[in-house]
């Protein structure tokens, strides 16, 4: 087995995958033409996803948004991530979606979950992955109106939903003013995560753990302009959700092989790192090929892609005691695929 093969077939949990994101370029052309959005003009629809930087990418995002309607759209572009996942050796996926691109439209809040969590049980019974719903909040919208992006998911919960997220442009939209936000998903029992790190400083990380008290940080590149901080952050055990190529457009880290790139400092440096794929196909990736391109790529060992998949399971919103037999399970799986490599490793768990 080659270094490749390994990368892509360890089993994985995804916990960085936006579902508007996830939607391939034929079908947002089928459901843009299906529901009267108009597109930019282009030959081809995959010219779409091509962007120089966080805020270009968010207008193709939105425009993806908008393209998607009804409990049928959902479930659709739902099941086509998660067989993405799936095919990319994710046994567990937790998947952020932007509510408020679809209320715009009229579409309701109870309709949106109905196709996504029908989905998301299909692809269990048909594709073997689990999954967990994450509805994340656009921070250029602001605090008031997440307290009332808040009390709309906590007026339908549901069991499938296990925590909230905070995302769009991060730089001009730091995440102190979302306190009490927060504090009021923590008071009802959800699991909290933003992200912080990426387009913005150090300082977001920061403020995301002391002020918001997140469970993880979704990328966090610039951390390692804070020895400090990454050495609290690698003290308290903070989990970090990275994404290999969509670093390369949102973040000053555009070369994977690049001895400084943040990804490799913060492996390095001993901080709880996990890979996921984020937006894949406006990325042009799936999961696996994100584990691959940091094996190739920025030179990951096989016991450092072990030691992040592993990673996966503890940073993930599952029970404890499935946390403890995967990771025993997994650890035994990924350590016979290591044998199979030439020459073969010796792994830790």
């Amino acid at each position: 087995m080659d270094i490749e093969t390994f990368a892509r077939r360890i089993p994985k949990a995804e916990l960085h995958l936006h579902l508007e994101g996830s939607v391939n370029p034929v079908t947002f052309a089928e459901l843009a033409a299906k529901n009267g959005v108009k597109l930019p003009i282009k030959s081809d629809v995959r010219e779409l996803y091509v962007y120089k930087d966080l805020p270009a990418f968010l207008v193709i995002y939105d425009l993806v948004c908008h393209s998607i309607r009804s409990a049928e759209d959902f479930h659709r572009i739902t099941y086509e991530a998660l067989s993405s996942c799936a095919a990319g050796s994710a046994r567990h996926v937790e998947f952020f979606f932007s509510p408020h691109a679809h209320l715009e439209f009229g579409v309701p809040y109870s309709v949106m979950l109905d196709g996504i969590l029908n989905a998301m049980h299909d692809a269990e019974k048909d594709r073997g992955v689990t999954s967990k719903l994450i509805p994340a909040h656009s921070r250029e919208r602001g605090p008031a109106l997440g307290l009332e992006f808040l009390d709309m998911v906590l007026a339908d919960r549901r069991d499938e939903i296990v925590g909230i997220g905070l995302d769009y442009n991060e730089a001009p939209f730091p995440p102190a003013p979302f306190k009490e936000m927060y504090a009021k998903a923590r008071a009802a029992g959800l699991h909290v995560t933003a992200h912080a790190g990426e387009s913005g400083p150090a300082a977001n990380v920061r403020d995301s753990l002391n002020i918001l008290n997140v469970d993880r940080i979704d990328h966090g590149y610039h951390v390692v302009d804070d020895p400090a901080l990454v050495a609290s952050c690698r003290d308290r055990g903070t989990f970090f959700t990275c994404c290999p190529s969509t670093s390369g457009i949102t973040s000053p880290w555009k070369d994977l092989s690049a001895p400084d790139h943040a990804i490799r400092q913060m492996v390095k440096a001993g901080l709880n790192v996990t890979i996921n794929s984020d937006d894949p196909p406006m990325f042009e990736t799936d999961l696996g090929n994100e584990f691959v391109r940091v094996a190739t790529e920025m030179k990951l060992s096989p016991a450092e892609l072990k030691q992040c998949a592993l990673n996966s399971v503890r940073a993930s919103w599952l029970d404890e005691g499935t946390k403890g037999d995967w990771l025993a399970a997994w650890s035994k799986e990924i350590d016979a695929m290591a044998a199979e490599l030439s020459p073969a490793p010796k792994l830790k768990n």
